[in-house]
């Protein structure tokens, strides 16, 4: 095998998440952690961009970007402004700019989210509903680790402290008709660059979690 062989897009961006996750979590633990936490909107708008690239682009692809940013941030909204669905909480300044004090990449997030999750449950599930179901469930495994860390990296606190299982039935009214529709438009997507950005957002937040826990 050709060392040009290697260097697809898809290898050279899972080579790059790998280089800003690990050199956020080494820059978070050992050196000026203020820099890299406030750096976490470009990680994340990177990670959206290297995902977007790496996925045929059509019409349902740009209809589904934008359904999962406009519900994710209306439900966001709604929760900020109301304590509708996920509880009573607030953002801090962490992840930047904001429209109605919901920082705009929290909408790219839901579009991440629900393209990873989606496409790892397609690469291992054949049945519609066991993709879906297993989808959501990553989802919300992932919310589950970083809901600790968030308010010590000022992503956002909940009024009551930690969040309840009010924030993860919301998760779960909002990630259930997305991943349905996900399954339904049938997006090509390689299941490798998802897996990678799963699995590093995961060890992020662990790591972290550890660290704070030991402190």
């Amino acid at each position: 095998m050709k060392y040009s062989d290697f260097l697809t897009k898809q290898n050279i961006s899972i080579g790059l998440i790998w280089l800003f996750h690990l050199s956020g979590i080494i820059g978070i633990i050992y050196t000026d952690s203020s820099w890299f936490i406030k750096a976490t909107p470009l990680n994340l708008l990177i990670s959206f961009i290297l995902l977007i690239i790496n996925i045929e682009w059509t019409k349902k692809l740009l209809f589904l970007v934008l359904l999962c940013f406009s519900l994710g941030m209306l439900a966001e909204v709604l929760g900020v402004k109301f304590g509708f669905i996920f509880g009573e909480y607030s953002y801090g300044e962490t992840m930047g700019i904001k429209f109605m004090d919901v920082p705009l990449i929290i909408g790219f997030n839901w579009c991440i989210l629900v393209f990873i999750t989606g496409s790892i449950s397609n690469a291992f599930f054949d049945n519609l509903w066991a993709r879906i179901l297993i989808a959501t469930g990553l989802m919300l495994f992932l919310d589950l680790i970083i809901e600790p860390v968030a308010p010590v990296l000022d992503f956002w606190t909940f009024e009551s402290g930690l969040a309840s299982i009010h924030n993860y039935i919301g998760w779960t009214i909002i990630a259930f008709p997305l991943q349905l529709i996900f399954q339904k438009l049938k997006l090509k997507i390689d299941g490798s660059f998802s897996f990678h950005l799963f699995v590093l957002q995961c060890l992020f937040f662990i790591i972290l979690l550890l660290k704070i826990n030991s402190l």
